[in-house]
């Protein structure tokens, strides 16, 4: 399998998840623990993460994949939602928690 057949089966597998640095108990960045945080914030405590530090393959290939060159990125139903700049705008405007509720709904 290829790294991005790899990233296209994780993010169609799991409803919402999140490649970051580190893991969602462990941050290794500002801007992934903010990415925790508002999933967080939403009510998903439970949910698909990637610890890009661990497999360079994935952390080159997740910015290629969604053509985002930085980290963390989320998606929520095998689409790309972005980094947690604009997860942040999302979660404020309300449109990122109606998202994710569809998401968990199925």
């Amino acid at each position: 399998m290829s790294v991005q057949d790899i990233i296209r089966e994780q993010v169609t597998t799991h409803p919402v998840v999140l490649y970051m640095k580190g893991t969602p108990q462990f941050p290794q960045c500002g801007f992934s623990a903010n990415a925790v945080a508002i999933l967080r914030a939403c009510g998903v405590e439970d949910f698909f993460s990637v610890n890009v530090l661990e497999d360079n393959a994935i952390r080159e290939g997740v910015k290629q994949y969604a053509n985002w060159p930085t980290i963390p990125q989320l998606y929520i139903n095998g689409q790309f939602i972005g980094g947690s700049d604009i997860m942040r705008e999302m979660y404020q405007s309300g449109e990122l928690q109606k998202l994710l509720q569809a998401a968990l709904a199925h």
